[in-house]
């Protein structure tokens, strides 16, 4: 449990004068050393406590026997095949999640690493959907100093000592290295991209050291975002009267995490690389400067029969502060063998005059250029563009970010400034925004270089898919601890003087250094067909729902999280959305299998969103969620309109609002079937048939009915705008019924009642009640209702969803019965979800109503990240309980943070959007309403096969 505190103390402040001496921060403060005044922070002797998972209550777990069985048997049968279901709550990590993590390494699709707050690698996902969180403890950076006369020596790894994982003292690996640091005086300081980790006086007492983390997420720079590397920057400065050596050593084991590095065949190689050289390959590095050198240990292992030992190492670095600069000429090393973990080494040794400063860069790359989903298909990652498909692209890789960070440091300021300067917004909104972007590079990203629209891209994912030479055979037996053979990927590992190169491939050309010496002879699989590049590409992204939820880029909750997208990397968004525009419009009749009720029907419905692109062949194969039949939901179609809509008025791209309105109207006609009593508003069926897929409704909802109102305005706006006006004047009639009718059957004076049926909870305070007006006022459309409902409702939510909480310390409860009392209805009604309390506070925002957004949204900082908190931080969960149980970590809707910002900032195309009620400019036509409404059949048959251009639009069509 938490401490009482959480709910009875606010802070506002986080200063770092209160975790780094004041007088250390005055000489750190030049080439940006010092920590940022708003910053996340902790001590490194800070405790990393255990999280606690949630569990379903006995009523909960009865209600869900069937489900449960018919899942249990699905995860065991996709196991079969080799495959992990996406969602299987039955496998838990071997490595128990805890308060650990930090800003991850890298930029955004090629792969990740995070680094926890105390200096651990752990949270790999170098493959997509595989994610390894136990961290890597050979990889770590160490400090060895020595002054002149000799009397005062010091060498400690950067990381607090006492970890579970490094063994006993005595033997020859790392735990006989000196775990010396006790980090009482050493503190972390996270602002994403970038993190700063501040030794003050340790382990030397008149040396103070500052890490600076830096990864290459840059918004609107759609070329090195997709880079997978990030550079260490230690700035040394001696406090004392004697001339300081400091050493600086990165340690490396060969691995993608988990017991990868056991499998054997690695294979590590030193190399040189001459200065200005053109970029050539690389992968983790130490740059050499006039006052600077470097020196490597190609290799060494962590057992007592290898030739070079971790304790030798450490023995070398404390006796002389470098290796032997002949190990560049040792050439590469023998493949590893089962069992054995191949590491190597790059240190950076300098000379500190007294009262001095130096500055010591290192930087860290991974290449794994191909991209391999287990069901068949492969693609380059979007980097290859830039830099080439070698996986010996490491080396160009890390030449590159070594030459580039400052740039990228200029570029994330200018970015950052405005907003950590604004006096208007609290502290810890200011960095919490920021740090929430972590799931962007952490949320098992993939970033591919397939062109969009590009008619050989189809021809080049089938080239792909269908060559046996490209085939990885990636199994679940070969990430399993008990069974270490991994079939046909080949890990190596590099060393050099402009750094050291870990990397991982899979089957490919020789990998050759500026020399030629290949490293390995592997078979050549035929080569790669070279998709055409339009200037406008941004290639096709990814991100799962969450690591524990290994679905892609799942639409429900992309709705909320798509504000950062649209906020930073707008071509990125508008891709996504294309993507499901095409989808729309297909069909897919394979049979599957719906866990709920246990009834057979096909994967993807023409005219029907998916809910996503799918697991193990995205793009080829949606729809992996099969809990429930999504073509049956009624919140997914009207989110599509809505977040088209916003991204058409917020970028003005009028091209995309062509190529995409044939799938918009084909939703919004899919949906007719749903409006039963023709009362112009659609009705749920009876199960759970929207993102809350635990959550019950019967008839016409609140969330999914002001969903539908709000997309039949954005609808009919649209249609005029593109010049669809026949059917901007249907849903401008369609609208006004609606709206009539939503407000007769759920407004009770105070708030809009969770749905119209006559259960337990139809009642209930919903906080997600208004999501539908949300994207209305976020996309500058009149709003759905008067002004005093819109603030009723939310105070309503704000007084019983939020404050009746903790003291509204936690968030917003999903659902509140009007006597003040959680409703338990099901397993989500109780819950907090951490997007949607985002999301509410957005619309507060857009109401006017901004010191209780701030009030609600602060909730989610105060569970979830402050030091009082549960510890979700950089890991924040789709949802946790009243007592703090999470469930979901690593989750996409927490990005909804960002619609608070597009709230506080909207682009002056929303703001400067007319005034006047888009749906007056919509004159009927003299046929009349009715004769509109009725103009169409319901149904799925009125969809068109593929797009088409109207004879109304204002717009050439060069079809």
């Amino acid at each position: 449990m938490v401490s009482g505190t959480l709910f009875q103390c606010r802070k506002n402040s986080w200063p770092p004068e209160e975790y780094v001496s004041r007088a250390t921060l005055q000489l750190l403060d030049d080439d940006s050393a010092a920590p940022p005044q708003q910053a996340w922070r902790r001590r490194l002797n800070g405790h990393a406590k255990f999280l606690k998972e949630f569990t379903v209550t006995f009523t909960e777990a009865i209600k869900m026997v069937r489900l449960g069985l018919r899942l249990w048997s699905y995860v065991r049968e996709e196991a079969s095949y080799g495959r992990k279901a996406p969602i299987d709550p039955f496998t838990k990590e071997s490595t128990k999640p805890s308060a650990s993590q930090g800003v991850p390494l890298g930029g955004m699709g090629s792969g990740s690493i995070s680094r926890g707050f105390r200096g651990e690698f752990r949270h790999w996902q170098i493959l997509p959907g595989l994610c390894d969180a136990s961290p890597v403890m050979a990889n770590q950076f160490s400090i060895f100093v020595s002054r002149d006369g000799g009397a005062k020596n010091y060498a400690s790894v950067l990381a607090p000592g006492g970890h579970e994982d490094l063994g006993k003292p005595s033997d020859q690996g790392i735990s006989s290295w000196g775990w010396n640091l006790s980090g009482q005086h050493s503190s972390y300081h996270a602002l994403f991209p970038r993190a700063w980790t501040i030794y003050d006086g340790e382990p030397d007492p008149e040396l103070k050291v500052s890490c600076r983390q830096i990864s290459p997420f840059i918004p609107h720079n759609y070329r090195d975002s997709s880079l997978p590397t990030a550079v260490f920057v230690y700035t040394l400065v001696n406090t004392g009267k004697e001339r300081a050596k400091v050493s600086l050593l990165l340690t490396w084991a060969n691995s993608i995490g988990g017991v990868s590095h056991l499998s054997g065949d690695h294979v590590n190689e030193p190399f040189i690389t001459a200065k200005d050289n053109p970029p050539v390959t690389f992968a983790i590095a130490a740059c050499e400067t006039q006052n600077v050198n470097v020196t490597v240990q190609p290799w060494f292992g962590l057992s007592e029969g290898d030739s070079v030992t971790a304790r030798d190492v450490w023995l070398n670095m404390t006796r002389d502060g470098e290796f032997d600069r002949e190990n560049f000429g040792t050439g590469q090393s023998m493949p590893s063998s089962p069992g054995e973990t191949p590491c190597a080494a790059v240190s950076a040794s300098v000379w500190v005059e007294p009262h001095g400063t130096s500055t010591v860069a290192f930087a860290v790359a991974w290449c794994s250029p191909r991209v391999k989903f287990l069901k068949g298909s492969s693609y380059y990652r979007r980097y290859t563009k830039y830099f080439g498909t070698s996986e010996k692209a490491a080396k160009e890789l890390v030449h590159y970010a070594l030459t580039n960070y400052k740039k990228w440091e200029e570029d994330i300021e200018k970015w950052q400034s405005p907003i950590l300067m604004d006096p208007k917004l609290p502290e810890w909104y200011k960095f919490t925004l920021f740090n929430e972007l972590y799931f962007l590079v952490a949320g098992g990203t993939v970033w591919i270089d397939t062109p969009l629209t590009s008619e050989n891209s189809r021809h080049y994912q089938h080239h792909l898919g269908n060559d046996e030479n490209t085939n990885i055979n990636i199994t679940a037996a070969e990430f399993n601890p008990k069974d270490s053979a991994v079939v046909e990927l080949m890990k190596s590992s590099y060393v050099g003087r402009d750094g050291m190169v870990s990397e991982n491939g899979e089957n490919g050309h020789p990998l050759k250094d500026d020399a030629g010496v290949a490293l390995k002879e592997l078979h050549c699989p035929a080569a790669f067909v070279e998709p055409y590049y339009d200037t406008d590409d941004v290639g096709r992204f990814l991100y799962l729902e969450g690591v524990e939820y290994i679905m892609w880029c799942t639409y429900d909750v992309h709705f909320y999280a798509s504000f950062a997208l649209l906020n930073l990397f707008p071509k990125i968004e508008l891709s996504i959305q294309r993507e499901f525009a095409k989808a729309v419009l297909s069909e897919d009749g394979r049979k599957v299998r719906f866990l709920a009720e246990g009834n057979y029907g096909i994967r993807k419905v023409r005219g029907a969103v998916p809910h996503d692109l799918g697991t193990h062949d995205p793009w080829n194969e949606m729809n992996a969620y099969n809990i429930h039949d999504t073509s049956q939901w009624k919140d997914l179609n009207p989110k599509f309109v809505l977040q088209v809509y916003r991204d058409f008025t917020a970028t003005g791209d009028m091209s995309f609002g062509v190529d995409v309105w044939p799938s918009v109207r084909a939703a919004m006609e899919y949906m007719e079937q749903f409006d039963r009593d023709k009362d112009g508003l659609i009705e749920n069926d009876g199960f759970p048939d929207q993102t809350y897929d635990t959550w019950t409704v019967h008839g016409v909802s609140a969330y999914c009915g002001c969903l539908w109102i709000a997309a039949l305005q954005a609808a009919a706006a649209m249609a005029f705008q593109i010049g669809d006006k026949e059917f901007a004047e249907i849903c401008k009639a369609k609208f006004l019924k609606a709206k009539y009718a939503f407000e007769s059957k759920l407004w009770n004076g105070s708030y809009f009642s969770y749905d119209s049926g006559s259960s337990s909870n139809s009642g209930s305070i919903q906080a997600d009640q208004l999501a539908g007006q949300w994207y209305t006022a976020s996309s500058g459309l009149p709003n759905l209702f008067d002004d005093h409902k819109i603030r009723c409702a939310l105070q309503k939510i704000l007084d019983f969803n939020v404050l009746k909480i903790r003291g509204g310390r936690m968030g917003a409860v999903n659902g509140m019965h009007p006597n003040g009392k959680v409703d338990d209805t099901c397993m989500q009604s109780r819950e907090i979800w951490t997007g949607v309390t985002y999301a509410v506070a957005a619309t507060m925002i857009l109401a006017g109503m901004e010191d209780q957004a701030f009030t609600t949204a602060e909730g989610i900082f105060t569970a979830g990240w402050s030091d009082e908190g549960y510890g979700y931080w950089f890991q924040t969960p789709e949802a946790w309980t009243t007592d703090g149980h999470f469930r979901s970590l690593i989750y996409m809707r927490p990005l909804a943070i960002w619609g608070m910002q597009w709230a506080l900032s909207r682009p002056r195309a929303i703001l400067e959007a007319p005034k006047i009620n888009i749906m007056d400019r919509i004159e009927n036509s003299p046929v009349g309403l009715r004769s509109l409404l009725h103009h169409h059949e319901p149904g799925v048959r009125k969809i068109g096969s593929r797009k088409k251009c109207f004879g109304s639009s204002a717009l050439h069509c060069a079809c």
